[in-house]
């Protein structure tokens, strides 16, 4: 995958004023266009879960009907059909799951989004998707296909205690079987990853270190403590998604506990990985995240939807400087939060980790994000060769 100097803004559709596609996202992008971004990255766009979190979805596939700005706009039998035959692969086991209203609603969010996509295309804005690694317990891909996953009563998905985490990330999710998945050519996989390029046009892929080792918990554990590493498949799934969707146009979320087989992996396939302003400045000299060990062929963020935003974390009014020093950064691509553009504190954070209250809920006000904003990013761009 090849980047081009540039950057881009983080905003999930459900932070959107309104919490939905429509309006608000196509006023959105025209203020993306006047900002001088050529990227939208949002998060899952699947069903949540009963906490709000995209990272959970009902579904590794289906768009969640909660973003439509016309829930009850109708749909002509010659959409329906071409929808099916396009999404055949997953479409059926989603409206058994789902029941009544699930096909329209479907297709209604293929309109909507669609539609949202070309508009973005016509102003030079392309969209970044997210790839959840694991899939909800219950959900319908692990109900429809069992045969893909370890049993729960084996063990669970986590991650293991590290800084932020003492206690590590107790997730719940079903761990793949991947000696099943092997043996079906990793199929679903393939699909998931041809279902995450028909919604972006370069997608993150979550915790790609699961690919290497992945972090089991056995069931009834109190915390991921108990969990220990398992190796995971390597690269075959990656070989296997090449040979039949060409390269890859994936950004590898390697963080975390990252070894030295992981950055094998995700150098084997030219992926760009990610560094983090908010932990550029503790740590190891080896760290990432570290201005000076920046790489041109990687994704700088200022902060991420999991972390506090730049001003939360250092504690400052003004945490301008440092939005414009990830955008000086070597890596060819910058991300910024729209939280960060606005210079808001932990009160608008997207979510924490290890909690399920009040996370993914926080919201633009109308009118918050200004022409203003647009011309101080733009500017900051121009300084740093990204428009």
């Amino acid at each position: 995958m090849r980047l081009e100097r540039s950057f881009g803004v983080q905003l999930h559709p459900t932070s959107l004023p309104g919490g939905r596609l429509g309006p608000d996202a196509f006023g959105f992008v025209d203020w993306l266009h006047e900002a001088g971004a050529r990227w939208w990255q949002v998060l899952p766009l699947g069903p949540p879960d009963a906490h709000g979190s995209p990272y959970a979805s009902a579904s590794a596939f289906a768009g969640w009907s909660g973003l439509l700005a016309d829930p009850e706009a109708s749909v002509a039998a010659t959409e329906v059909r071409t929808f099916r035959e396009r999404t055949r692969a997953w479409l059926d086991d989603w409206v058994a799951y789902a029941g009544d209203g699930a096909l329209a609603d479907q297709v209604r969010f293929d309109r909507e989004w669609g539609a949202l996509r070309t508009y973005a295309a016509e102003r030079g804005v392309r969209i970044i998707g997210d790839v959840p690694i694991y899939v909800a317990a219950g959900g319908c891909d692990h109900l429809t296909h069992p045969e893909l996953f370890l049993p729960l009563s084996e063990a669970v998905a986590g991650a293991p205690p590290d800084r932020l985490n003492r206690e590590g990330q107790l997730w719940g999710n079903p761990l793949y079987d991947w000696r099943a998945l092997a043996r079906s050519g990793f199929r679903w996989w393939l699909d998931r990853m041809h279902r995450a390029l028909e919604l972006a046009d370069v997608f993150r892929m979550d915790h790609f270190r699961g690919f290497v080792s992945y972090w089991a918990v056995p069931p009834g554990a109190a915390t991921a403590r108990a969990g220990r590493w398992r190796r995971g498949p390597g690269g075959i799934v990656f070989d296997a998604a090449r040979a039949e969707l060409g390269e890859l146009p994936v950004i590898a979320e390697d963080l975390g506990v990252i070894t030295r087989p992981v950055r094998a992996l995700r150098d084997r396939f030219g992926l760009p990985g990610m560094a983090v302003m908010i932990w550029a400045f503790s740590g190891r000299r080896e760290s990432p995240h570290r201005p000076e060990n920046h790489r041109p062929h990687q994704v700088v963020y200022t902060s991420t939807h999991d972390s506090d935003t730049l001003a939360g974390m250092f504690g400052v009014d003004d945490a301008w400087p440092m939005l414009e020093r990830a955008l000086g950064s070597v890596c060819a691509l910058a991300i910024v939060p729209v939280q960060d553009v606005l210079g808001l504190g932990s009160e608008a954070r997207m979510n924490r980790p290890g909690t399920t209250r009040g996370n993914w809920s926080w919201r633009l006000e109308p009118a918050q994000l200004t022409s203003g904003h647009a011309t101080r990013l733009r500017r900051a761009a121009e300084k740093t060769a990204r428009t």
